[in-house]
């Protein structure tokens, strides 16, 4: 019988924000390989690209031992704030963006790191609604953001698509924005998978948009909420995580309303289902469901 991972628990405001040197990245992935050839939804990938989206948050050395580990070279692609990593092997390539920055990661960048905390916080703050240039209107900060290495990224993208690769985009939270457009924007795509995303474009940019999409949302997840309709709308096909870490397909909208209900009621107990003590440093619901680990360890968690 498989063995569940410890669901990670206590988190404060400090151990909430990325980087997580300590997650265990792929740890499974002998047990589960990555199926490049996949056609339609599939769970061990989308356990690879939490995974990978979660790592974006690290430097670019800590990310490419990471992959070495599952014979993976990567490639980085920056601009300012924007950051995107492409790992590839001999069959695919996973093309994976970095979220919202809220530390820094390295002491020896602290200057460096903060500049780009400041500048994610204003890409969020860019709410108007701008032409997408390939159908719809997007945000307007997540289309800048990606306009800053677009032209390094794309001929980059070509090339692996050229050489009989398949694509996978991914990312969390912004990134997870930041995977939406561009694979959009590329269209040759095998597979999005998103997670904890914010809505990205208008209702005509959602008619316009074929790639194969899969958000996954957790429960309360404030982000997966923002920003609001109708102006804007989500794409893809939704995974609801509920509180207890199930994921659920074709959920109707009541029944998330009533999960969400008691995952908001549970964060208030702890394991042994007494109150918790110090609210003072407990996190609100809705940022701790945001957290890329546990996606992570609720979709390992559900795999056969």
């Amino acid at each position: 019988m498989k063995v569940k991972k410890p669901v990670p628990t206590n988190f404060t405001f400090d151990t909430a924000r990325p980087p997580y040197p300590e997650h265990p990245y792929f740890s499974e992935a002998r047990l589960y390989p990555f199926r490049p050839h996949a056609t339609v939804f599939d769970l061990v990938n989308a356990w690879w690209l939490i995974e990978a989206s979660t790592l974006a948050y690290s430097d670019p050395e800590f990310v490419s031992q990471r992959f070495r580990e599952v014979r993976m070279n990567v490639e980085v692609f920056s601009n300012n704030n924007t950051e995107c990593y492409v790992a590839q092997n001999d069959e695919m390539a996973i093309v994976a963006f970095r979220g919202t920055e809220s530390r820094g990661r390295d002491e020896r960048t602290v200057k460096a790191d903060f500049a780009n905390v400041v500048a994610d916080v204003r890409t969020d703050a860019m709410l108007l609604l701008v032409d997408s240039g390939q159908g719809g209107r997007v945000h307007a900060g997540f289309k800048e953001a990606l306009d800053q290495i677009w032209p390094k990224l794309a001929p980059e993208l070509i090339k692996l698509a050229a050489a009989g690769k398949t694509l996978w985009f991914t990312g969390h939270s912004l990134g997870a924005a930041l995977a939406t457009l561009a694979a959009d924007r590329f269209g040759n795509v095998a597979g999005l998978y998103t997670f904890g995303s914010p809505r990205v474009g208008d209702e005509s940019f959602r008619n316009d948009f074929w790639v194969p999409t899969y958000r996954f949302l957790h429960n309360n997840d404030v982000v997966g909420r923002v920003p609001l309709p109708p102006l804007y709308v989500h794409v893809g096909e939704l995974k609801f995580i509920d509180h207890k870490g199930r994921i659920h397909e074709n959920s109707w909208w009541w029944e998330r309303a009533s999960d969400q209900i008691a995952g908001t009621v549970a964060s208030f107990f702890n394991a042994e289902g007494q109150l918790r003590l110090g609210f003072r440093d407990r996190l609100p619901d809705g940022i701790e469901d945001h957290i890329p680990t546990l996606y992570a360890t609720h979709i390992l968690n559900s795999l056969p």
